[in-house]
């Protein structure tokens, strides 16, 4: 369903007539009336040369912090975010979305291009159905929807935003027990590149709203607000177990086992992390109390030697906290650089082969998630997220501080191929996956390329790995 003008306060023809887009047509570089654009907007347009431009284009992965794009609108409305997709298709300008600057490929600061910031669009409205702008960082939502009693099964990093996060499925400690972020959405407002501003949910444009749960941030439009589900929060236990120096690969072995077969609450996570010798850490969380969960490690330890359980039981507020390095009040944000992908376990992987991978390299880890429960109780086509029968995720990640790029992404792909597998996560987007339209999207890339055709016919919300 398209919303009417009045309801937006934005009509298409009066801006284009006002900025000059109607005569004009497609200008050259030099030519772009960006003053007309900034007097349009309620926000603000940050141009090269104004004082703060470089604070607000710069990224979060800072092997990227060499873009420029040619302008920043901070969007103060849905009606800025209208006003700049128009002028971008006018423009033949590239342009992208962005909320928590986390595009781990850097896509959310194309070169020479417009970045629609919408992190002010911040409003949390909490309840059974929660609405949710459609830039609010992570760590910021989890504290209004905590202090309602609200839980919605999201991410652990502070700043990261709702909005990409979401859109390409959503991973959380809490997964297993709730679902992926996308399996709560609801509905969304979403702002399509003719300008038009769509509500969608299951009656009302059903196919696009398919495609928000999992067919991954900036392929059909930009969501200014979204509607999830939640669920009452719980008591949380997040939890970490020491393993005998030297035992990665048994303690890989055992974690693949362990987690197919345990119960819903139980999320877990097995961390490698490479040097002279591969470490492995197991750590998790579950919905319940200490004493429930005791005899759920209790399994693992029968499997491999435990020589340590750390066990912090903690409300859902203070939990998410805890996992966003929040405790003690949140740091500043800070990028970082890094080359990261993944692949999707669909079986388990031999634990020597994996620790193999990694003996001997450089500043490298791969974090195994677990999947099932809930998260498999949904059809690999019922949304845009393909990997429902998957056993866990795995995130490769190199720290690129002081390399080469190209010797950090050399290190991401050796790891990245050797595992023998053939699937992706979105969400870690990685621009040299090999067949990433498969990768990502699987069985459902071709209905994502029929919306995506139908919503943006003209390419204007054009990457390098678009739809």
């Amino acid at each position: 369903m398209s919303v009417g003008v009045s309801a937006v306060g934005f009509d298409r023809r009066t801006f284009l007539g006002a900025t000059g887009l109607a005569v004009l047509g497609g200008w050259t570089g030099r030519d772009r009336d960006w003053d007309r654009l900034r007097r349009a907007l309620t926000g603000r347009l940050v141009l090269p040369g104004d004082a703060d431009y470089d604070t607000a284009r710069r990224p979060y992965n800072t092997v990227y912090a060499s873009r420029r794009p040619a302008a920043v609108a901070l969007c103060a409305s849905e009606s800025d975010v209208a006003r700049c997709l128009v002028f971008a298709a006018e423009e033949r300008l590239p342009v992208a979305a962005r909320g928590g600057r986390h595009s781990y490929a850097g896509y959310s600061a194309p070169e020479d291009g417009l970045v629609v910031d919408v992190a002010a669009l911040r409003e949390v409205r909490p309840g059974p159905e929660a609405v949710v702008g459609g830039g609010i960082a992570l760590i910021d939502l989890y504290e209004r929807l905590g202090a309602a009693g609200r839980l919605l099964p999201a991410g652990t990093c502070r700043s990261v935003g709702i909005g990409g996060l979401a859109l390409g499925g959503g991973i959380s400690v809490v997964g297993r027990k709730y679902g992926l972020t996308c399996d709560h959405l609801r509905g969304a407002r979403v702002v399509t590149p003719d300008g038009s501003v769509r509500v969608v949910d299951e009656e009302h444009e059903p196919d696009l709203f398919w495609a928000l749960r999992g067919g991954g941030g900036g392929n059909f439009g930009i969501v200014t607000s979204f509607r999830f589900a939640t669920d009452e929060a719980r008591d949380l236990v997040p939890f970490e177990l020491r393993t005998p120096a030297g035992a990665a690969v048994d303690v890989f072995g055992a974690w693949q086992e362990w987690v197919v077969d345990q119960p819903d609450e139980l999320w877990a996570a097995c961390r490698l992390s490479s040097g002279r010798r591969t470490t492995a850490v197991v750590s998790g969380c579950w919905v319940g109390t200490p004493e429930s969960l005791t005899p759920v490690l209790d399994r693992f330890a029968a499997k491999v030697p435990v020589t340590r359980r750390d066990l912090r039981p903690m409300d859902y507020p203070t939990a998410m906290r805890h996992y966003a390095n929040c405790l003690k009040g949140c740091p500043p944000f800070a990028g970082t650089p890094f080359v990261a992908s993944s692949r999707m376990l669909r079986r388990p992987l031999d634990p020597a082969r994996a620790v193999g991978l990694l003996d001997g390299a450089r500043s490298t880890s791969v974090l195994f998630d677990s999947f099932g429960g809930a998260i498999a109780r949904v059809g690999a086509t019922d949304t845009a997220f393909p990997h429902r029968d998957a056993i866990a995720s795995a995130q490769v990640y190199v720290d690129a501080a002081g390399v080469p790029e190209a010797q950090a992404r050399q290190q991401v792909a050796t790891v990245r191929d050797g595992m023998g597998l053939d699937t992706g996560y979105v969400n870690y987007i990685d621009p040299e996956m090999p067949d990433w339209r498969h990768a990502y999207y699987g069985p459902n890339l071709p209905r994502l390329q029929q919306v995506a055709r139908r919503y943006d016919p003209d390419h204007v919300l054009a990457f390098p790995q678009s739809l």
